[in-house]
């Protein structure tokens, strides 16, 4: 998990548009390439791939920010989870190039992904990370809804975003695909 955009909002000067759309298959590099320079080991790039052969990827789930000039800088992902057998998605990793942190690019590609998933009728978004970073995104602790990891987290990382609050919300321990290791 990268904590892009997690301190104070960056200042006029360094805000810069950020178009964020699905990945294509020439933005695989490129997408191997920010989840490198964002963290401090290559385990996220190396999920990234392994999801790519999982059966839970879903193709249109995989998000990029361009910088003005067209290079990919950020990238999202949502994959396929379940909350004790009933489906919801996963959002791992989340990644903004170092040089742009801060800049607004991390959260640009979050929305356009989270709207992308909503648009498609997924109901719930499941996250581990920054208590400080995703609420801005309307993530809450998933332990209001009876959710857990399968592993023991801080309560307040593990967070839930309900899309389409017409449909229960499942409770129970979310079950992560096998690229995950858990």
């Amino acid at each position: 998990m990268t904590d892009n955009d997690l301190h104070a909002s960056p200042s006029p000067a360094r805000r810069a548009s950020w178009r964020a759309r699905p990945e294509t298959p020439a933005d695989q590099d490129a997408v191997r390439a920010v989840n490198l320079a964002a963290f401090e080991t290559p385990l996220e790039a190396d999920l990234v791939d392994a999801l790519r052969g999982d059966d839970a990827w879903l193709p249109g789930l995989s998000y990029v920010a361009e910088g003005p000039d067209g290079a990919v800088v950020a990238h999202a992902l949502l994959t396929r989870c379940t909350v004790d057998g009933v489906p919801a998605l996963a959002l791992a990793p989340v990644a903004t190039h170092p040089r742009v942190q801060r800049s607004g690019a991390g959260s640009s590609v979050v929305r356009a992904l989270l709207a992308a998933a909503a648009e498609r009728g997924e109901s719930l978004v499941l996250v581990l990370g920054h208590p400080g970073y995703y609420p801005r995104f309307g993530f809450v602790p998933a332990s209001r809804y009876g959710i857990r990891a399968p592993f023991e987290v801080p309560d307040e990382a593990m967070m839930a975003l309900v899309l389409d609050g017409s449909a229960a919300v499942p409770a129970g321990t979310v079950g992560y695909p096998a690229p995950f290791g858990v």
